[in-house]
């Protein structure tokens, strides 16, 4: 039995080429340089491939970035709204402070998640990569277009495929995306690793627009690998408004504990 959005006879389908395709992933990511969310959460950890997934209800959180890659997310515990963690990331090392664990955490962006308690394992590209979608890097990926469409479901799917050192068009996906053919919006983009297990896989809806600039308002990741996920819901934004650069600030909380992650390549604030 097929599981899919149900269409309708009357709703003429959109048809697009892999460059317009991409050309719209472009204009969402190019049309944002910075903003500032307020998001209800769900958190979750576990994963499908161990058939347990335990989520925690209710956290308010708040999302700060600006571009090309400083990104700050603050999560709000439920009920009493004591902050339960904060991270921060320049692009190229990250800071994350576990309030109820008295713990402060320094690492690098690409430092491996390997902590038996999940939320451990936040990293700040994981919700960077899947809240701002960006276009085929043409120096590392090539569009491949597929078209997904039957009589339950309508969708094209773009392909990134991995590109060699000399430039050659490998037979690995980097990062796919569904597009919905009713109004080419964002479904879901996927990412892989080299050997094509999926690193993170992210759904997107209720996409609206903001002072004319379009965004999800629900963002699904899901990081199968690492243990964990979130559901975050938009409550409000504001774009493209400058931030300061304190903004993007976490110094050590005195008091708590440090522990270091991969190899900073920056000393502490």
């Amino acid at each position: 039995m097929r599981h899919g959005k149900p269409l309708s006879s009357s709703q003429p389908l959109l048809t697009a080429t892999k460059e317009e395709l991409n050309d719209r992933i472009a204009k969402v990511y190019g049309a944002i340089d910075s903003f500032q969310a307020t998001v209800d959460m769900t958190p979750s950890s576990g994963s499908v491939y161990k058939g347990q997934i335990t989520e925690i209800k209710d956290v308010k959180g708040y999302v700060l970035f600006s571009k090309p890659s400083k990104i700050r997310i603050i999560g709000l515990a439920p009920v009493v709204r004591s902050k339960a963690f904060d991270m921060v990331s320049d692009g190229v090392d990250f800071r994350l402070h576990l309030t109820q664990k008295n713990l402060y955490v320094h690492g690098s962006n690409g430092a491996p998640t390997v902590s038996q308690n999940k939320i451990e394992n936040l990293r700040p590209d994981a919700f960077l990569s899947s809240m701002l979608v960006r276009p085929a890097d043409p120096a590392t990926e090539a569009p491949v277009l597929i078209d997904a469409t039957d009589e339950d479901n309508a969708s094209y799917i773009l392909l990134f495929l991995r590109k060699g050192p000399k430039g050659e068009v490998l037979a690995q996906v980097a990062r796919s995306f569904t597009f919905d053919r009713a109004d080419l919006s964002i479904d879901r983009q996927m990412v892989y690793d080299d050997s094509g297990a999926i690193v993170s896989d992210t759904r997107y809806s209720k996409w609206q627009s903001y002072s004319g600039v379009m965004f999800p308002g629900r963002i699904d990741i899901n990081r199968w690998k690492d243990g964990y996920g979130v559901v975050m819901d938009v409550v409000k934004i504001q774009l493209n408004e400058a931030l300061k650069d304190e903004q993007f600030q976490l110094p050590q909380p005195e008091g708590t504990q440090l522990q270091i992650i991969g190899t900073p390549k920056r000393d502490d604030k």
